[in-house]
């Protein structure tokens, strides 16, 4: 299979990225199960929407964070400004748009933020919070992952061309600037499209290698993390054992991403001091432990006198 997407929809001077329409759905269908289980606990909505929204900002600013501190600081040291501004600076003023977001990062803001809106909204425990908001976020992790598919970003290692699965991921092997420089096309669309259709630059396409599609590996095995999460709260008293939910998730979702690295490309990062694991496993064992701590420690709350 052949993958060179459109970056987004057209919509005259507009255009809706993928990935950020993916992020849309993502906090939109969260917020929509959270509505769900407010109700289902008896939670005014008032304090859903400011959930909703610390949540959005947690997530972006928290990725945004990973991606600078866990992925690419070295870069970043010396580019300070970069950080929270979607530009380049060097060699000249670019719009990039916020291109690098980690989702340990994102992970770590929101239980963060979820400590503070447990004792300053909601005033419920902590853990009663993270047991209900895990159920969003493993629905979220799933259009995030495709969201990356159409970015053609995160992609996995080189496979055997009988691979039903393979990929040629063409806008990932050539840069928008050498699709047009091979080609001799002004326009990088165009470009890439020469690149897959046109006989003439038959030999360009035949250079990009069939990697495995690791984005949409990670995205199916998420689908089961939501729905076991979903079963778990809606069908069992799961929920009941504060921090049980919170500790499934964090070892079911944790423990497929580490599962996955495996067949990734390297993305960088403390890999390179730490060794034998990649950034994104060394990043998730941290995680997982939690997980494992709350699945056995995981108690009912003592009854209110």
């Amino acid at each position: 299979m052949i993958w060179n997407p459109s970056e987004g929809i057209h919509l005259g001077l507009i255009n809706i990225r993928f990935y950020s329409l993916m992020f849309v759905i993502a906090f939109g269908l969260g917020w929509y199960i959270m509505k769900k289980i407010f109700i289902n606990e008896k939670e005014s909505l008032d304090k859903l929407d400011t959930l909703f929204i610390w949540t959005v900002l947690a997530t972006l600013l928290g990725a945004r964070l990973g991606h600078v501190f866990f992925y690419d600081w070295e870069y970043f040291r010396n580019h300070k400004l970069e950080i929270l501004l979607p530009f380049k600076f060097e060699p000249e003023l670019q719009f990039t748009g916020f291109a690098g977001l980690a989702s340990h990062g994102a992970a770590i803001a929101i239980i963060l933020v979820m400590y503070f809106y447990s004792k300053n909204v909601i005033n419920r425990p902590i853990l009663w919070v993270l047991d209900r908001v895990v159920i969003p976020v493993a629905c979220g992790a799933i259009f995030v992952r495709i969201g990356n598919f159409f970015n053609s970003e995160i992609v996995g290692k080189i496979t055997d061309t009988n691979n039903p699965f393979g990929i040629r991921f063409v806008r990932d092997y050539f840069s928008p600037q050498d699709a047009m420089n091979k080609t001799q096309i002004g326009d990088p669309d165009l470009a890439y499209n020469a690149i897959v259709h046109d006989p003439k630059f038959a030999d360009l396409l035949a250079q990009v290698p069939i990697k495995h599609p690791a984005q949409l590996y990670e995205a199916f095995c998420y689908i089961f993390v939501f729905f076991i999460l979903f079963y778990l709260y809606w069908k069992t008293n799961t929920a009941k054992k504060h921090g049980l939910l919170f500790g499934i998730f964090l070892i079911l979702l944790w423990a497929v991403r580490f599962g996955v690295e495996f067949i990734k490309e390297s993305q960088g990062g403390i890999e390179e001091l730490l060794g034998l694991f990649s950034t994104g496993q060394w990043l998730s064992i941290p995680f997982i432990l939690v997980g494992l701590y709350f699945l056995f420690m995981a108690e009912e709350p003592l009854p209110e006198i």
